[in-house]
């Protein structure tokens, strides 16, 4: 019995990682095709010529450029904000609380291309041009409430006694926010940036809409699609595959290597 319960666990997670991951392998292989249509099959032999084209696209990487610098401001203003929203909501109760927190987490609920709209019918109103500066503003205005949502997750588990403590030791709430809370709530802004950073990069809705003549990567891609796909997008989409997949392995070292560092300071103290 215990066999066959693990027999079909380990079945059942095999079935989940080639439903992730097979369609990854295809889209990849595909890259490496020499056939004009973005497919494995039929194989017509081994090519790096979309890896030629891709490097010689110079609209692709212009609007490379620009979904990576619109993704960076995105961070810079959204964190800030989500953080501020979750300090603000945690510090209140009763009624107010919940419609505020209402309030800031409705924009997640609506459609990108409702955002998207509303951004660009409001600005207008002030006589704000499209452009990349409108699609910061209006991703912020849905990605700061992702943010806000981890920082009040992280805060449920702050101590609101070492505030207390801090400022009954002559702390001013400015030093006890950047030595008591900024350093509690690292973890979740950390996190929070990533997010907003790759909400960014992937929004298409709102920056359709609010892009004036510029490109981003997902609308430059869009405009590949309707004009006639070719392998180049393959090949992007490998190349961002394999800067992820690095990332993450970076990451999961660097932190087996604190933990590793954390248990051999901890020994001798056990001892």
């Amino acid at each position: 019995m215990h066999k066959s319960r693990n027999f079909l666990g380990h079945l059942y997670m095999a079935a989940i990682l080639f439903y992730l991951f097979m369609p990854l392998i295809i889209m990849g292989g595909a890259a490496f095709n020499d056939n004009r249509l973005p497919s494995v099959y039929p194989w017509k032999g081994f090519t790096n010529r979309w890896f030629v084209e891709l490097f010689n696209d110079q609209v692709m990487w212009t609007s490379f450029r620009n979904t990576i610098l619109v993704a960076l401001a995105v961070v810079l203003i959204a964190v800030p904000l989500g953080a501020a929203g979750a300090i603000l909501i945690n510090s209140i109760s009763g009624r107010v609380r919940g419609a505020l927190y209402g309030v800031m987490v409705a924009p997640i609920l609506m459609p990108g291309a409702v955002i998207g709209i509303s951004t660009l019918l409001f600005w207008n109103q002030v006589n704000v041009p499209t452009g990349l500066h409108l699609s910061v503003l209006g991703q912020v205005s849905y990605i700061a409430a992702f943010v806000m949502l981890l920082v009040l997750a992280r805060l449920q588990s702050f101590d609101p006694a070492l505030e207390e403590a801090a400022l009954d030791l002559g702390a001013s709430h400015g030093q006890v926010l950047r030595r008591i809370l900024l350093p509690h709530l690292t973890p979740a802004l950390g996190a929070g940036a990533a997010i907003a950073f790759f909400q960014s990069i992937e929004n298409f809705n709102v920056t359709l809409f609010t892009r004036g003549t510029s490109n981003t990567l997902t609308v430059y891609v869009f405009s590949k699609v309707r004009a006639g796909i070719t392998p180049t997008i393959n090949a992007l989409a490998l190349m961002l595959i394999g800067v992820t997949f690095l990332a993450a392995v970076i990451y999961e070292m660097r932190r087996r290597s604190l933990a590793r560092k954390e248990r051999l300071l901890a020994a001798p103290a056990e001892d």
